[in-house]
């Protein structure tokens, strides 16, 4: 179908004047827009900034129907939908923080096609109750944000985006926006073919930002700190500090503050409200330094920062250039200075090969799941700190599961209700018919004080109660839509059914464990390129475009190298001898026989300081051999713990 040029043009500029504020498009956008019109998909490649969001938020309000956006990002959902609603914009989204009042009205509105743009995680939209639901539902288009995570090539593959190409042809939607800020080669091919994007359709602007000073600094570990704290004072500020580990962001964000800079640490292991207090904080201007893990900055749109420092080596190309990206968004000049040190691959190598799990170990995981029976619940969490594998890579197993044609997702539910009475229980009784007063009085028998919160494991409380879990489930959220109780869920568990027995059970699990064993491989050969980068003898802008297949027509004139700042010479500290002491700290520990470092593998993580599910739900990571080792390669610290096993 073609697009009515002068229609068109009238259409999205009044919408884009009226709803959004703008004169006119970025470059790239309309040509995306014009594809979603024409009726087909899209791949749109913008880089940190670049206005990615426009590209579905304007043909959303051009098309009839409902546009369906899916981005793993909570945070962002929420930001979007906030802002579109304060334009007067229909706009939803369906996550864990709505109650279940809020998530029934969101979902009754989906349903009368009330929103023009809806949010949800892929996770959600891999659902099958959700997925029939959507089905009666008048889709405008789909557009897949951080579209990268479905490719087993990119960085920052995810389980959860595999089944996003399967589930839009399912839905037969044929306008399908694919969304990333960085995309190389191979991870573009990826994206073209699993969401079926014409070549000619694909809209790449290009990553160079002219505004962005690249500095690559060598120094040893010891000397980091210093060396940072003098950065930041010759550099502008808002500045973001990434570093690899949590521990390293509290004490490097300690040390700032004690030298009188205005620092926070940000990283996965703070709780959400403190999380979202540095944010704000940062956002508003009330704290100069951020100091970080890469979990900080997806989604956060502050366009004055005006320098971005790696304390730590960055993992990937990919990740680097999303990182620096977030530098200098209002085209102003910006420093990105990584301070490079040999002892940061060391760390970054003991990720990679701690993570990746052995074929014993994906042969017992997939033998316990297979043996739940036809129909059966599990929790991620549960599989994973139970077999000591990484959750990301138990959701792999069960995506390749579903792709297989093994396993069917029915659904999913929280298991632990903790409620809170908000009046005396004999109030909430009164009225009621007999049946549901026994449920009611049941549901509370386990009560000390009605002041106080209870706990329900929904299916073993169901079963005393001779109901389903289900009907508890909405018992107990009646009571809170009510104003009754109020309530906290957790205990997140996803409902599958086995739909045919694995032909070849063997085949499967080597062919899972070689493409964990190829991730492992593509990891290394990413850290590789990070370093070839410090070594370059060439415009570090352009080995970094290069990287993404784009070529600059001369030396961009202010990188390290362009200003005649030679290649960084990385030397590795010499190799140290395991002492006495520490062979005896490892014994030590071995003697103690915990149940979480039962096996040469987890103890040498442990000793790497890589935490895992098992010490972490065990809480090991405060003994004092954690990270005994953490300086010594994976492999070396993997033959001593074998001599204790």
């Amino acid at each position: 179908m073609g697009v009515n040029e002068e229609g068109f043009q009238a259409g999205w500029r009044s919408v884009l004047r009226e709803k959004f504020g703008f004169g006119g498009l970025r470059a790239g956008q309309e040509e995306v827009i014009r594809v979603l019109m024409a009726g087909r998909a899209a791949l749109a490649i913008f880089p940190t900034g670049g206005g990615k969001s426009l590209c579905y938020q304007l043909p959303a309000l051009l098309l009839e129907g409902t546009a369906v956006v899916v981005s793993p990002l909570l945070a962002l959902m929420k930001d979007q939908v906030d802002g579109l609603l304060a334009r007067g914009v229909a706009a939803a989204r369906l996550d864990s923080t709505l109650n279940a009042g809020e998530y029934a009205e969101v979902l009754e509105k989906l349903r009368r096609g009330e929103w023009k743009l809806f949010y949800v995680s892929p996770e959600k939209l891999a659902n099958s109750a959700f997925l029939k639901q959507l089905k009666e539902v008048r889709i405008s288009l789909i557009a897949v944000d951080e579209a990268h995570c479905i490719s087993e090539w990119g960085h920052n593959f995810r389980p959860d985006y595999l089944k996003l190409a399967r589930i839009c042809r399912r839905l037969k939607v044929s306008r399908v926006l694919a969304l990333t800020a960085t995309a190389t080669g191979k991870v573009e091919a990826d994206i073209r073919r699993q969401f079926r994007v014409a070549k000619g359709d694909v809209v790449k602007l290009g990553f160079h930002r002219r505004n962005l000073d690249l500095r690559v600094t060598g120094c040893r570990s010891g000397e980091r700190k210093e060396l940072l704290l003098a950065r930041l004072g010759e550099h502008g500020k808002p500045a973001v500090v990434y570093v690899t580990r949590q521990e390293t962001a509290e004490e490097v964000a300690t040390f700032l503050g004690r030298n009188g800079l205005g620092a926070r640490a940000y990283h996965a292991g703070l709780r959400s409200a403190l999380r979202r207090e540095v944010q704000e904080e940062f956002m508003g201007g009330a704290v100069d330094v951020v100091v970080a893990t890469i979990a900080f900055g997806m989604g956060v749109d502050k366009s004055d920062i005006r320098t971005v420092i790696h304390y730590n080596a960055p993992k990937s190309l990919e990740n680097y250039t999303q990182e620096i990206g977030r530098a200098g968004r209002d085209g102003q000049a910006a420093v990105c200075e990584w301070l490079a040190c040999a002892e940061d691959r060391t760390v970054l190598e003991n990720f990679i090969f701690s993570d990746t799990p052995g074929e014993r170990a994906v042969r017992n995981l997939l033998d316990r799941v297979l043996r739940l029976g036809r129909d059966f619940d599990v929790s991620f969490y549960e599989l994973s700190t139970s077999s000591d594998i990484r959750q990301t890579v138990v959701e792999t197993m069960f995506a390749y599961l579903e792709m297989a044609g093994i396993l069917e997702v029915g659904g999913s539910f929280f298991e632990v209700y903790r409620v809170k009475l908000l009046q005396p229980l004999k109030r909430v009784l009164a009225g009621r018919g007999a049946k549901e007063k026994k449920l009611l009085q049941g549901l509370f028998a386990d009560l000390d004080a009605e002041w106080k919160w209870l706990t329900v494991r929904t299916g073993m409380k169901a079963e005393a109660l001779g109901i389903s879990s289900d009907t508890l489930r909405k018992l107990i959220e009646d009571l809170e839509q009510a104003g009754d109780v109020v309530m906290k869920k957790s205990g997140w568990r996803h409902v599958y059914r086995v739909k045919k027995e694995a032909e070849d059970a063997g085949a499967l699990i080597a062919e899972m464990a070689q493409g964990f064993q190829q991730r492992e491989v593509n990891d290394l050969k990413r850290l590789d390129q990070v370093f070839a980068l410090a070594g370059s003898k060439s415009c570090l802008t352009g080995v970094l475009l290069k990287h993404f297949g784009e070529k600059l027509d001369a030396p961009c004139g202010h990188c390290d190298r362009c200003r005649g700042i030679g290649p960084v010479k990385l030397r590795a500290a010499k190799p140290r001898r395991v002492t006495d002491l520490e062979l005896g700290q490892m014994r030590l520990l071995h003697d103690e026989k915990h149940a979480a470092l039962s096996t040469a593998r987890q103890m040498a993580r442990f000793l790497c300081g890589m935490s895992s599910p098992a010490t972490m739900r065990a809480r090991l990571y405060r003994h004092d051999a954690y990270g005994l080792f953490a300086d010594l390669p994976f492999a070396e610290v993997l033959a001593l713990a074998g001599s204790l096993f």
